[in-house]
């Protein structure tokens, strides 16, 4: 019986559900810039193995995590991180809202958070609320998407992409589940608010943000806007004088 979600991410359903999740987050990571990267939660499973960014690494409360902190009072300045990784934190803990103010809080701007969480409304979220099983991750709080989504928008988070994953059903045989693979493309183009996980992808957004252009280009557009109003002036100057 599994007692932490590692252990339950070695089982076959749980290594079935992670190969797919890792699958997106290598995509996903692979396309993101800058120079440093966390992981918080799950450092059993690296999310960032694809990232290009020089300086990665994962936290959590307990090693093997490479740096062991509170995940709701990061240990880093204010936007000086580039990308937060988030797989299945916000599942098990008391307070994800904290958790997501101090990733908003550590982001640089235009930094960019990517999450994977279970989905409530599946087959999964019903396994969790009829099952009996009090192990991970049926034990963990299993939220929305239209409600997460909430959060990051409150937050000052953009979303700008993600999807459902995980149509077929959570069966502990590894050969059943390879048997209703199928659904994993049928799901996805005929019931896809149904996976049985969720990835969000998202930007901070700074209220009142602007690009400072430099001195010598402000200069060029400043000539160029005052163009027209030194022509007129110009050529009023002129028909006075013929006026004259």
């Amino acid at each position: 019986m599994s007692t932490t979600l590692a252990d339950w991410f070695a089982t076959p359903l749980g290594r079935y559900l992670r190969g797919r999740e890792q699958a997106y987050f290598d995509q996903t990571v692979a396309d993101i810039f800058g120079y440093y990267a966390i992981q918080i939660g799950l450092p059993e499973h690296p999310a960032l193995g694809q990232s290009r960014m020089p300086t990665r690494f994962t936290l959590d409360y307990d090693p093997p995590a490479q740096l062991v902190a509170d995940p709701h009072a990061l240990p880093f300045a204010e936007n000086s991180i580039d990308l937060v990784v988030l797989p299945h934190a916000l599942e098990f803990t008391d307070d994800p809202h904290l958790m997501l103010r101090e990733a908003y809080r550590v982001m640089r701007p235009e930094g960019q958070i990517v999450i994977a969480g279970f989905n409530p409304f599946s087959l999964y979220g019903m396994k969790r609320y009829f099952g009996r099983e009090q192990a991970p991750p049926w034990n963990g709080n299993f939220i929305g998407l239209w409600r997460l989504k909430d959060w990051l928008s409150l937050l000052g988070f953009d979303v700008i992409g993600g999807r459902l994953d995980g149509y077929a059903p959570p069966l502990a045989s590894e050969k059943w589940l390879n048997r209703f693979a199928w659904l994993e493309k049928a799901g996805d183009r005929w019931w896809p608010i149904a996976g049985g996980v969720y990835y969000l992808r998202a930007t901070k957004k700074v209220a009142g943000l602007r690009m400072i252009t430099p001195a010598w280009e402000r200069r060029e557009r400043r000539k160029k806007a005052l163009a027209p109003a030194a022509r007129a002036k110009e050529g009023l100057t002129a028909l006075r004088q013929h006026g004259e």
